[in-house]
């Protein structure tokens, strides 16, 4: 049986059970990671070494870095949905997986910590504001990307949607403010509609 080690309120750990509860891929979660532990102790570092979550071992192979996992799991349990066959559409998709972690993820950061993890005297307002804009500005490209479409990767969800969809749970949830974003917020309905999303995002910001 699939293993994965992480705590569920990790972004990353949430990419994946979002991912194996859309495919209903049985599986064993085990907490790692923050209050856990574990991903200090010998045997975590020996599967990841960076002392991070998630990993799965999948009948022995060990795997870690979320987006990979992502994708691994999905190229071999749904090739032709959630990971798309063609390759150019299978490309359309990952690359906003990419760009999630790469330029969307940095400002996210220095919203969510702040908000969710710091007591408020340890809170810069101004630097959350200017991160929170930078943030509507970078999913202004998101917006015109879904115009006429659905999902990131098309007409269905796929693999694209998984990493920004992940966090676009706690940008809609935190208190700041946001850009008037239709077609984003459209995205975000329609991801709130499904119940592995529910199951796997939706959960109090911890």
């Amino acid at each position: 049986m699939l293993k994965i080690w992480g705590r569920v309120n990790s972004t990353n750990v949430k990419k994946v059970t979002w991912l194996v509860g859309e495919l209903g891929i049985a599986h064993e979660r085990i907490d790692a990671g923050g209050q856990f532990g574990v991903v200090g102790e010998p045997t975590y570092r020996a599967m990841n070494p960076n002392g991070k979550v998630p990993t799965i071992d999948d009948d022995g192979f060990v795997l870690w870095e979320s987006n990979t996992i992502v994708r691994y799991l999905a190229a071999k349990h749904d090739t032709g949905g959630l990971y798309p066959a063609d390759l150019r559409a299978r490309a359309d998709a990952e690359r906003w997986m990419d760009w999630t972690t790469a330029s969307f993820a940095p400002p996210f950061t220095n919203v969510f910590l702040p908000l969710v993890r710091f007591p408020p005297e340890k809170r810069d307002p101004a630097a959350i504001a200017a991160a929170a804009a930078d943030c509507g500005k970078l999913l202004a490209i998101v917006d015109e990307a879904l115009a006429g479409r659905p999902f990131l990767g098309g007409d269905r969800l796929t693999v694209g949607d998984i990493p920004l969809g992940c966090a676009a749970y706690g940008y809609f949830n935190l208190p700041i403010e946001r850009p008037s974003l239709p077609n984003v917020e459209a995205w975000y309905q329609r991801l709130t509609e499904r119940k592995a999303y529910q199951d796997a995002v939706m959960i109090p910001l911890t």
